[in-house]
């Protein structure tokens, strides 16, 4: 069996588009690994290679420290394997049952990610949902969604309700489970998932204090949210991606890991 985390180099053996796309979403995954958002070899972030309907996603069973440009596995919509490295590691059916069918129904998402932080968790158990406690959380006011827990995600029928349950939203709580969150890019898929742990976080300590809440009225939520939409005032993650990858550069020369960008 080969179960080897040394994986050559393919820079040279795809586009331009295609490889700038696995240095981005590599990193991402480091990203999550790096604050903590990680749940042993488990949970996916998909992106869409521009100019194609084809994904790309992480081998099942390396962890999110491991991943690299070169080791991201290129899949269809439906989970077929286009190109994968030679190794024994595969694919969790989770990771395209979910992605696939948001990547197939929201041609706007460039990149989807998934969760199952213990804040997450902790907050996707709550019958209150998200609460509009801090200014971090409410940007989410308006701008998303619930998905009921209807066990593992690896029911091709479940797709059709994870879908309609985020609409036209960029995060979805999914119910007894996790966090998802999508955008138009890697960055900004990243961005809005950071935000919503930091918000999940912040919630389960406030609500842990046994003390009474305060939350601003209707009038300062809503417009709240509305300055903290992407393209609002900026496009969301794009202004921070820059020194997040200056924070992966200066964490790997130590690490011990292969570089993101190999």
């Amino acid at each position: 069996m080969n179960y080897s985390t040394d994986f050559k180099s393919i820079r040279n053996e795809v586009s331009a588009q295609e490889w700038q796309t696995r240095l981005d979403l590599a990193a991402c995954y480091r990203l999550v690994d790096a604050y903590e958002m990680t749940d042993l070899i488990y949970n996916h972030i998909t992106a869409r290679i521009p100019g194609t309907e084809h994904l790309l996603i992480n081998l099942y069973g390396l962890l999110y420290k491991e991943i690299t440009a070169s080791n991201l596995v290129k899949i269809d919509v439906e989970g077929n394997i286009v190109a994968k490295p030679d190794t024994d590691y595969g694919l969790n059916v989770s990771g395209y049952v979910i992605h696939g069918a948001i990547h197939k129904a929201r041609p706007d998402v460039a990149c989807v990610l998934h969760t199952h932080t213990r804040a997450g968790i902790a907050v996707s158990a709550m019958q209150c949902g998200l609460l509009p406690l801090s200014q971090t959380s409410i940007r989410f006011v308006g701008h998303i969604g619930y998905h009921d827990y209807e066990g593992p995600a690896i029911d091709t029928d479940e797709r059709e309700r994870i879908v309609a349950d985020l609409g036209p939203h960029d995060a979805l709580v999914m119910r007894n489970h996790g966090l998802l969150t999508c955008g138009a890019t890697i960055q900004q898929a990243f961005n809005t998932m950071y935000q919503l742990e930091m918000s999940c976080r912040s919630q389960v300590d406030a609500v842990a204090a046994r003390t009474d809440l305060t939350m601003p009225g209707e009038n300062v939520l809503a417009h709240t949210a509305h300055l903290y939409q992407p393209g609002t005032r900026r496009p969301y993650g794009v202004l921070e991606w820059p020194a997040m990858l200056r924070l992966l550069a200066a964490q790997e020369k130590t690490s011990g890991y292969p570089p993101y960008w190999q």
